[in-house]
């Protein structure tokens, strides 16, 4: 974890004199860089909306019976997996605001044990959130192209099977070694071309079936507006994704390819 503790916490000016010597080193040819601050106030109220909306979506799927089924249950893991970011987030933001202020006084040790904790739960929740996004898709898929079959392929007991496998992930080890980092980096392109795979398949079957639709109803402009709309929807959906989680794996790449650069150390 030694790779990912100076994200946030070590970072600050109040950890003790080795670890603002190191920062003062690293960030001497950096300088042009130091006006990019961003508040810590932005990342509590983000955390916050985040906790907030995933709440509302673990309560709306428990509370209507509707929603109790396999895909919805991927939903809500999904929504508990983000939900552990959010909280990672706030408990360090709060921490961060606290000390900044001087309303708490924490050895370096400690502050560096907790950063580690903190990043260790990240990053864990950020695999399981992927990882859930990924089933999600797949389930769409089977639910596309096996529609017959779904309730047979996706029983309960294998979707149970498939969260208490995916939920597995939470408890990650990290090491002192940038093999963990390139493991989520892979881990997210992975996922990233898997969603673009199935998703594009599944719009080019939904467009296959609009075009035979419109041929025998004579229609071409509503198979137009519907191809349209359908593209519009598949690009928002990958280009949501990728802007989300896009910012947080090129810091992984700059932490692993150029940890000394002066540019990399400024973002």
């Amino acid at each position: 974890m030694s790779t990912l503790a100076p994200l946030r916490l070590l970072r600050e000016p109040w950890n003790a004199s080795e670890g603002n010597q190191s920062n003062a080193t690293a960030g001497a040819g950096s300088a042009w860089c130091q006006g990019l601050n961003i508040p810590n106030e932005l990342f509590l109220t983000l955390g916050l909306v985040s906790l907030v909306e995933n709440l509302l979506v673990v309560a709306a799927i428990l509370k209507n019976r509707n929603l109790h089924s396999p895909t919805y249950y991927f939903i809500c893991c999904l929504a508990v997996s983000d939900m552990l970011v959010s909280v990672s987030n706030l408990v360090e933001t709060l921490f961060m605001l606290l000390m900044e202020h001087g309303l708490l006084v924490i050895h370096a040790s400690i502050v560096r044990h907790m950063d580690n904790v903190i990043d260790m739960l990240i990053c864990s929740s950020i695999v399981s959130s992927l990882s859930f996004l990924g089933v999600i898709a797949v389930d769409r898929y089977i639910t596309i192209f096996y529609a017959l079959r779904y309730h047979s392929i996706m029983t309960l007991q294998r979707a149970v099977v498939t969260m208490a496998t995916v939920s597995s992930t939470i408890f990650i080890t990290y090491y002192r070694n940038n093999a963990i980092l390139l493991c989520l980096i892979g881990f997210f392109l992975f996922m990233l071309v898997l969603m673009l795979v199935l998703y594009i398949h599944m719009f080019a079957l939904a467009r296959h079936h609009l075009c035979s639709i419109s041929s025998q109803q004579k229609q071409p402009t509503i198979y137009r507006s519907s191809s349209l709309k359908g593209a519009i929807t598949l690009t928002i959906l990958l280009g949501v994704f990728f802007i989300c989680w896009g910012p947080f794996f090129f810091h992984l790449i700059l932490i692993v390819t150029c940890p000394t650069n002066p540019f990399c150390t400024c973002f």
